[in-house]
């Protein structure tokens, strides 16, 4: 076993407190916790690594207390996340296995991911992709989804290509522009423009957001798969991978 200067001294300085603290509720005198701050002070500064390893642990912690609460939230929610009537459904409608995006149209890992989305529905006939409208960059990102929730119910035939032309393209993504693009497939911008004052748009829009606070998504893209809350622009692959892993075991991690 190889010893671990780091190691080492930390261990030696637990034995020193559990020396000078016999009892669990002893406590340190002032001169005491004075040389004892002093002591982790210059241990810290001459082995500053601690400090990011300490990061990186809490980071891993809060990831897994995010995935057992997404987890516990998807079970809770699974007719909201993976069926609700006002989503919009890429792909296979009957897919074996369905993948749930909350993404905004100004996100620019939305817009990586975006060729994810593009490169699985193409490889893989048996995707059935749900896409959740959750404008969080503002109000241009607000209005622009409004403008594609408008355009769905004119024209949801059209929706996948607008939806890639939109979110793909490298203009700021506004509500004139949204419309620009909209119109591009035929629609009318007038009719767009009454549809946006539907209602049910913002209602949908609320909807999207209570789901991901209770997921603990709070950045896009983040995606549902299985009972598993993949957050961030992963890549087609690790898609995939969790993709093929559901049909195989039915968890996302065989």
């Amino acid at each position: 076993m190889t010893f671990h200067p780091r190691k080492g001294l930390l261990a030696a300085l637990l034995i020193g407190m559990s020396t000078a603290l016999p009892l669990p509720a002893a406590a340190l005198d002032d001169s005491q916790k004075k040389e004892f701050g002093a002591f982790i002070h210059e241990y810290l500064l001459a082995n500053p690594e601690i400090i990011e390893e300490m990061s990186q642990a809490l980071e891993i912690k809060k990831e897994a207390e995010s995935r057992v609460m997404a987890q516990a939230a998807i079970s809770s929610n699974e007719d909201a996340i993976f069926r609700a009537p006002e989503d919009i459904v890429l792909g296979n409608p009957d897919g074996d296995v369905t993948v749930v995006e909350f993404y905004d149209y100004n996100c620019s890992f939305c817009k990586r991911a975006m060729n994810d989305m593009v490169g699985l529905l193409e490889k893989d006939p048996n995707v059935r992709f749900v896409l959740k409208e959750f404008p969080i960059l503002g109000p241009d990102s607000l209005a622009a989804h409004r403008v594609a929730m408008s355009f769905r119910k004119l024209a949801p035939e059209h929706y996948r290509d607008f939806h890639v032309a939109l979110l793909g393209g490298d203009v700021r993504a506004t509500e004139a522009h949204a419309i620009e693009v909209a119109t591009g497939f035929g629609v009318d911008a007038a009719a767009l423009k009454a549809g946006m004052d539907d209602p049910a748009i913002d209602q949908s829009i609320k909807q999207t957001y209570e789901l991901a606070n209770a997921l603990g998504i709070s950045g896009t893209p983040s995606f549902i798969i299985g009972d598993e809350a993949v957050f961030g622009a992963v890549g087609e692959e690790t898609l995939q991978a969790k993709i093929t892993n559901m049909r195989q075991c039915e968890s996302t991690v065989c």
